[in-house]
């Protein structure tokens, strides 16, 4: 099934790494981690410049009780024993340890954690980190490493075979939302009695513990398509869902990426639900590089995959309450496709989003349950 990872039937705990970036797009896997997890019980998070606030608190302005911190060394104060996992929360754009963090996580396996890395270097790779995870009897997860290339698989029109409907959440832009909406929109499905699964496709989604997943952006092209739809097929055979949510990454316009083109390819979805941030007037990392409109990225989306967009998410960034909801109704009425927030609005505009496009999937218990 991709890159699972078998964990202990207990919770595992966990302290996440995050310095200088938390609840700031280059921490989204911190982020991600804070707000949802079904692997680890998140303790602490490490971000020196938050240190000594709520991580909900900051987030989402509503405490959970998860202290940020100054250092491992506070974090390790604060827990009654020594935390499992020591994890990785960050996203940087080079995709590669400083010599400080080496150092770092090099202690956290002196100290007996075991380390969940979603970088694109491979620590297990590496002899130092090798070593010690030996000497210290821990395991690296390197959640980015992709299957040995003698098992890699190509697109084989299997996934014609997956009955039940199949949405996507793409985006305009990276770390824009898309895995949390894709998150929340399984959760309501679940909760209003239909069985859903989501496919993770980065590596914040497969740390928070999809059971399904493969980190697209580190198989080699010619075997995206095929890694995606196998393990779609995988979970339409094992789970007999009634619905698939596949989670997006980057955006088909934008050039610096090619995930959502193979996502799209893979996955063939029946429908996309599309996440969009009214208040983010340039790419992330890409000041240049002016935000497409929705309208835009809706036209490429459907001209490029026999699919159809039924609906838009807003991620409020930089957005006042009064704003968010104007452009909700600004949207609704430029693109004719239900719009709303994930995290600030009621699970039900979700679901009345997927019902208006599947009515097959609108069966009792119905929604009075969210």
């Amino acid at each position: 099934m991709g890159a699972l990872v078998a964990l202990p039937e207990r919770t595992a705990t966990a302290i996440v790494y995050c310095e200088g970036n938390f609840g700031e797009v280059d921490g989204k896997t911190a982020n991600g981690l804070v707000r949802y997890s079904e692997k680890y019980r998140i303790l602490a998070v490490i971000d020196s410049e938050r240190a000594g606030s709520d991580a909900g608190e900051l987030l989402d302005k509503l405490a959970n009780g998860i202290p940020v911190c100054r250092d491992l060394a506070e974090a390790l104060a604060l827990a009654d024993k020594m935390p499992d996992y020591f994890i990785y929360g960050m996203a940087p754009a080079s995709g590669m340890l400083s010599d400080h963090e080496r150092d770092l996580v090099l202690s956290a396996i002196g100290l007996g954690m075991n380390i969940v890395n979603g970088l694109h270097e491979f620590l297990n790779d590496d002899p130092e980190f090798k070593a010690a995870s030996i000497a210290g009897n821990v395991r690296i997860i390197d959640i980015r490493k992709p299957r040995e290339k003698n098992e890699l698989r190509l697109f084989s029109g299997r996934i014609h075979e997956v009955s039940c409907p199949r949405i996507a959440v793409l985006g305009t832009d990276c770390a824009i939302g898309k895995r949390t909406t894709a998150t929340v929109l399984a959760g309501a499905l679940n909760e209003a009695g239909l069985k859903a699964v989501m496919i993770g496709t980065g590596q914040t989604g497969l740390i928070q513990g999809a059971r399904y997943g493969v980190a697209m952006d580190a198989v080699p092209s010619q075997f995206c398509a095929g890694e995606l739809e196998a393990i779609i097929v995988e979970a339409f055979e094992a789970e007999r869902p009634d619905v698939i949510i596949i989670e997006g990454q980057g955006a088909l316009s934008h050039p610096a990426f090619s995930t959502t083109s193979f996502i799209l390819r893979g996955s063939c979805p029946d429908a996309v639900v599309l996440q969009h941030a009214p208040g983010r007037p340039a790419r992330c990392d890409f000041e240049h590089m002016p935000m497409p409109s929705p309208a835009v990225e809706i036209n490429l989306i459907q001209t490029f995959s026999d699919t159809r967009v039924i609906g838009l998410t807003i991620n409020h960034e930089h957005m006042t309450e009064a704003e968010v909801e104007t452009a909700i109704g600004h949207y609704e009425a430029e693109l004719a496709i239900p719009a709303t927030d994930a995290l600030t609005r009621s699970p039900k505009r979700l679901l009345d989003m997927v019902f208006a496009a599947f009515p097959e999937l609108e069966k009792a218990p119905l929604v009075e349950a969210v």
